[in-house]
């Protein structure tokens, strides 16, 4: 691991474009003394490096930017073992208008976090070079574990649960999943296969045939059923894969909550509807259609092993986290964020 990335340690969003952000220029010195603390946080992803900036006071959060490109880094390194250099400079590109946009909208920091593709980057000084040169901070290499306790912190605020909860982030290329018990540690463990990744591995056509959903069931069957045992009471899903699959079925993500029958429809839309009728007819970028097969068994998966009939799908991200965690603890963040997530 580089030097130059440090290792492991609601209701729908009003939020302004980065392009707006920048074009309406920093806040003033007066404005950013009376408003509340305003953090920025980017996640690059499997598919996606995505953006959030928000202001947070003792009230809650407020989402003031929330955005992404889909660069699929997640792909190329499956298929290369690093990100190749005109995907670097992709990231370059998306990470100086996000660095741009944090600056305009006073944020006193912008934290840059890697999941999974680069995690398994032969070449992942240069992408934390590459975030250093546009961000002057550091690029923060998550490990599993972190995930899954951002994704709990997001939708428990370090609450405590009153029943055992299952916090599920089904991601491009992993799965984290976190089981937060009244009183006790929480389980943190992953399944390693993510939607990106599973749809790639099985599925050869437009739309998926049945002998693929087939295949794609039993393999997230199997992925699942390593999990953990036990027997939460409810099930929380954050992320973009379960937005989506509401999406397919309630033609916008108004519904919270994915259950069995819902998932069976969106499936059925899945085998159904070709990409371009997908992107036509849903509220979803067709990058993020594409890998919706293996996001909808994955979801199956794990409610099934977990004898759940529905989860409820938060807004809330492993972003949020970290702009909770900031906000409060600072640079210290990923050193305090087990107690926070624990509420301690």
């Amino acid at each position: 691991m580089s030097a130059g990335a440090t290792g492991s340690a609601g209701a729908p969003r009003q939020a302004t474009t980065v392009r707006s952000a920048i074009a309406a220029g920093k806040p003033s010195a007066l404005r950013r003394r009376r408003s509340a603390t305003r953090v920025a946080a980017v996640a690059i992803g499997s598919t996606s490096v995505h953006f959030t900036a928000a202001s947070l006071t003792q009230r809650g959060i407020r989402i003031l930017a929330d955005e992404s490109v889909l660069l699929e880094l997640g792909s190329a390194v499956d298929a290369y073992g690093h990100v190749p250099p005109d995907r670097l400079d992709q990231l370059a590109a998306t990470l100086r208008q996000y660095a741009a946009a944090s600056e305009a909208l006073g944020a006193r920091a912008i934290t840059v976090v890697g999941t999974e593709p680069l995690r398994s980057a032969t070449n992942i000084d240069s992408v934390a070079e590459v975030v250093r040169t546009v961000t002057s901070g550091p690029l923060h290499l998550l490990g599993h574990d972190e995930e899954a306790l951002l994704s709990l912190y997001a939708v428990l605020g370090g609450r405590h649960p009153s029943v055992e909860t299952l916090v599920v982030d089904i991601g491009g290329g992993s799965s984290e999943y976190v089981l937060a018990r009244p009183g006790r540690t929480p389980l943190i463990d992953v399944v390693p296969t993510g939607a990106a990744r599973l749809t790639a591995a099985l599925v050869r056509h437009d739309p998926p045939t049945a002998d693929e959903f087939d295949a794609l069931h039993a393999a997230a069957r199997r992925a699942v059923g390593r999990a953990v045992a036990a027997s939460p009471g409810k099930a929380i899903m954050v992320g973009g894969t379960a937005t989506n699959l509401l999406r397919l079925v309630s033609g916008t993500s108004s519904w919270r909550s994915l259950t069995l029958p819902r998932l069976e429809a969106a499936i059925r839309v899945l085998e159904e509807s070709p990409l371009e009728a997908l992107a036509a007819g849903y509220p979803i970028r067709p990058q993020r259609a594409r890998i919706l097969p293996g996001g909808a068994v994955l979801a199956d998966a794990f409610l099934e092993h977990y004898a759940l009939s529905s989860a409820t799908v938060s807004r809330a991200s492993i972003r949020e986290g970290i702009l909770m965690a900031v906000a409060r603890t600072g640079e210290a963040w990923r050193q305090r964020l087990p107690e926070l997530a624990a509420g301690e």
